[in-house]
């Protein structure tokens, strides 16, 4: 099946979203509010800010769940990331860094960048987090 990917763009970048790898950390809406409305119809409003401010707050999505692409061409800006772990309270495991994950059924798959783990084990997209720590009002 392929991944949903939702696009917004303000005529220069096109944010790229994948609901699917959304933690529903709050990051871009705390960073740019006027840009990201979960209320709002469509919800990501990238014409609300400058190119350098979208960019700024993509690279700070916990999750990858955000990118971009300009000009029809995704992002290339692969920082050289050390393998870093953090624990957010109540929330996933992030690890920053490439990753070779092998699941229980042999697949393979290479993550860049961002992943978020599950801690909770509420999540419906395991080993992944998908924002159930939040109804389930997880506590670590």
């Amino acid at each position: 099946m392929p991944e949903i990917r939702k696009n917004y763009t303000n005529g220069e970048l096109t944010i790229v979203w994948k609901p699917v790898k959304c933690i529903h950390a709050k990051e871009c809406i705390k960073a740019l509010p006027q840009v990201y409305d979960p209320a709002g119809k469509p919800w990501i409003k990238a014409e609300n800010a400058t190119v350098e401010e979208l960019k700024a707050q993509i690279q700070k999505c916990p999750s990858g769940a955000l990118s971009y692409s300009m000009d029809g061409v995704d992002n290339q800006e692969e920082l050289a990331l050390e393998t870093k772990v953090e624990v957010l309270e109540n929330g996933p495991l992030i690890i920053y860094g490439t990753l070779k994950i092998k699941h229980k059924e042999g697949e393979e798959e290479v993550k860049n960048k961002t992943t978020a783990f599950c801690r909770c084990g509420s999540s419906q997209n395991k080993p992944y987090c998908d924002g159930s720590h939040i109804s389930t009002e997880f506590k670590g």
